[in-house]
């Protein structure tokens, strides 16, 4: 095959054509049309960028990139930073491929063969010269089914497959080559193959080593997959040796087209995965619609047997004069016409007076990333009419939700709640539309974006952009582990944000970790304000303390990134069930070590997070005892001014105002020392 087969890409469908019509069994004999055979044929002999069809049809998310050295797709990419740890990414084919037949239910039969190679990382290689650690490995790779060609999943034990912002119902299929034990998972060893169903959990596994096949050797390994959709039948191969041969039926967790392809990923420890070769052939059933049986000559034919058949009756009446008819015509179209503009100016007089509502000129073309407003239709659209499958979370203020814009582009949507808008919470709708409007002006790059918002008499909802990583918090206090490095720079991007914020003479007073978002590049953004905004419109004691309030929330949140535990938590012991008087304490007896998450393990500097902690703890002073302001706590974490030295006790109260009428005095800002 040469040089040809060595960069190219072969796609060929093949349609065969059945004598068999099937009949529709709806009371009458419909054609649906001849049973065809569709087969598609992917083959990548390597993945060169000599060939531009190699970055048109393969599509890279997340952490991956095109190593030209190799001829290989790499997960993660090492170009792309120097801590590959808890990374993630995926390689997809660009267009979707028809996996399921959803008239009858069938799945498409395919078969695919892959070269792959895990290796050790440069910097991984280095860290082994120096002793820090020996044990090495990535999470692993997988072969995927998805149904979108946007979404990155999870590092670590997730293999990059799913992620918090995927519904319970989400279609994918996996086979999974893992190099990680993760008995959580119930991963039988860190050298397995497992088949996932929708779900991060293996169905079936089945271990490597039985077969003799070493998945971390540094070998390059062949893996051939193939499945009989007619009789729901998989086998799975590792070069000769066949690991797996069983009943699967893949139709609940398919959708009609499908993207295919690669992702892995890596937890603590790291490790390249190297994708060398790729062919992927499929072969799905479809029907095609039958021809009508009408014709032009058939339809001629009935008019022109009616038309005899009704002749005389026609000509036994006397037809009314031409001239009569056309008058009649033009009168019932001149009242229609002036009917309808009556109609269309009352109703525009009414909605006028009823709304009040934020200036919309839509007839001036806006620039394609500037906010905008929503109409209820295109949210409700997006929203699948607010469906409780869309549902990410919900607060005090409101719900949130999941949508999906006509664009494709995936937004976050947060309905404010009717109690929220009340006028008894000295709430004003007229207000809160400004507060949206200033904070839709600015921008930065650690602050989500705002796209738009919705709003009518009953309804006010904010369009932000959606991050698939989903909040900090869930990244956390869930399963995986944060490492050092990574929460350090979430401190610092937070730190900005906010810093920008208060130059702007803004607050953003919902300062917490279910406010802060990570992108795909785990680079972390500020969203869902609390509208508490302008001191130039709010209350004078609003303006007052509201940047004060937000400095003080920075401060728990340091000590909850540092820590990997919650502000309060019940199920700890009573000393540390409340995370800022815990701290206090530790500062006092010179303990404050015990604040660092264990579980980063060694891989965590002592010295850096105990310094920041103090930063935190700097940041829960009293406001007029060195509490200070966000530009010197950016200082501060930017090694730009020395800390200044914390008091040896804690102070008596951590916030000066007591009252809870304003609404800005909650939680530990009004909370004394217990």
């Amino acid at each position: 095959m040469g040089s040809y087969c060595r960069f190219s890409l072969l796609f060929s469908a093949t349609i065969v054509v059945f004598v068999a019509y099937p009949i529709l069994a709806d009371g009458k004999d419909q054609v649906t049309g001849p049973a065809v055979t569709v087969t598609k044929h992917l083959f990548f002999s390597d993945f060169r960028l000599d060939d531009p069809k190699i970055v048109n049809e393969v599509k890279l998310l997340g952490s991956a990139r095109f190593s030209d050295e190799k001829g290989a797709i790499q997960i993660p990419d090492e170009t792309q930073s120097s801590d590959l740890r808890h990374q993630a990414g995926r390689a997809i084919f660009a267009y979707p491929i028809r996996m399921l037949d959803p008239l009858t239910g069938a799945p498409a039969s395919f078969e695919t063969t892959f070269s792959f190679q895990f290796s050790n990382s440069s910097a991984e290689s280095h860290v082994n010269s120096t002793g820090s650690f020996s044990n090495s490995g990535g999470s692993g790779l997988t072969f995927i089914m998805v149904p979108d060609e946007f979404t990155v999943g999870r590092p670590g034990p997730w293999l990059g497959m799913l992620n918090d912002a995927c519904e319970d119902d989400y279609k994918a299929v996996a086979v999974e080559f893992d190099t990680r034990h993760n008995p959580e998972f119930g991963d039988p060893n860190d050298n397995h193959v497992g088949i996932n169903l929708g779900s991060i959990i293996s169905t079936t596994t089945v271990n490597a080593s039985d077969a003799g096949v070493y998945l971390k050797d540094g070998l390059i390994h062949e893996a051939t997959i193939v499945y009989d959709g007619s009789r729901r039948w998989m086998g799975i191969s590792l070069g000769s040796k066949t690991i797996f041969s069983g009943s699967l039926d893949l139709s609940p967790f398919l959708n009609e087209y499908m993207f295919v392809g690669f992702s892995a990923s890596t937890g603590n420890m790291t490790q390249i995965h190297n994708i060398y070769s790729w062919n992927f052939t499929s072969t799905s059933q479809a029907s095609l619609r039958a021809p009508s049986a009408e014709t032009c000559e058939s339809k001629i034919m009935e008019r022109i047997d009616q038309g005899v058949q009704s002749s005389a009756s026609r000509s036994s009446k006397k037809e009314p004069p031409r001239s009569l008819l056309i008058f009649i015509s033009v009168m019932a179209l001149a009242i229609a016409v002036f009917a309808g503009l009556f109609y269309n100016g009352r109703r525009r007089n009414n909605q006028t007076k009823a709304a009040v509502i934020l200036p919309d000129k839509r007839q001036r073309p806006r620039p394609p990333n500037k906010p905008r407003r929503f109409t209820i239709s295109e949210v409700s659209s997006a929203t699948r009419g607010f469906h409780e499958y869309e549902m990410l979370g919900n607060d005090s203020k409101g719900i949130y939700y999941r949508g999906k814009l006509l664009n494709g582009c995936q937004v976050a949507i947060k309905r404010f709640s009717a109690q929220f808008l009340s006028p008894q919470l000295g709430l004003d709708r007229r207000r809160l539309l400004k507060e949206i409007s200033t904070i839709s002006r600015v921008r930065h790059p650690n602050l989500v974006p705002l796209r738009g918002w919705c709003q009518d008499n009953r309804e006010t909802m904010v369009v932000y952009d959606f991050y698939p990583n989903g909040s900090l918090d869930k990244w956390l206090f869930g399963a995986g582990v944060l490492p050092w490095t990574r929460r350090l720079k979430v401190v610092r991007d937070v730190a900005d944000a906010l810093s920008f914020l208060h130059s702007k003479q803004l607050a953003h007073k919902n300062m917490k970790t279910t406010s802060v978002f990570l992108d795909v590049s785990f680079r972390a953004v500020l969203g869902d304000f609390g509208f508490v905004l302008s001191s130039t419109e709010s209350q004078r004691f609003e303006a007052a303390v509201s940047q004060k309030a937000d400095v003080f929330e920075f401060g728990i949140f340091v000590l909850e990134v540092v820590s990997g535990r919650g502000r309060s938590e019940s199920e700890a012991s009573q000393e540390e069930r409340d995370l800022l008087d815990f701290s206090w304490r530790m500062h006092e007896t010179d303990e404050k070590a015990r604040l660092v998450d264990r579980r980063m393990g060694s891989m965590v500097s002592l010295e850096q997070a105990i310094r920041v902690s103090e930063i935190g703890l700097l940041c829960t002073l009293n406001e007029n005892r060195g509490r200070p302001s966000m530009e010197e706590v950016v200082e501060f974490l930017n090694l730009e001014r020395p800390i200044p030295e914390l008091p040896p006790n804690r102070p008596v109260a951590l916030f000066p105002y007591s009252s809870t009428n304003t609404g800005l005095c909650t939680g530990y800002s009004c909370t004394p020392f217990k």
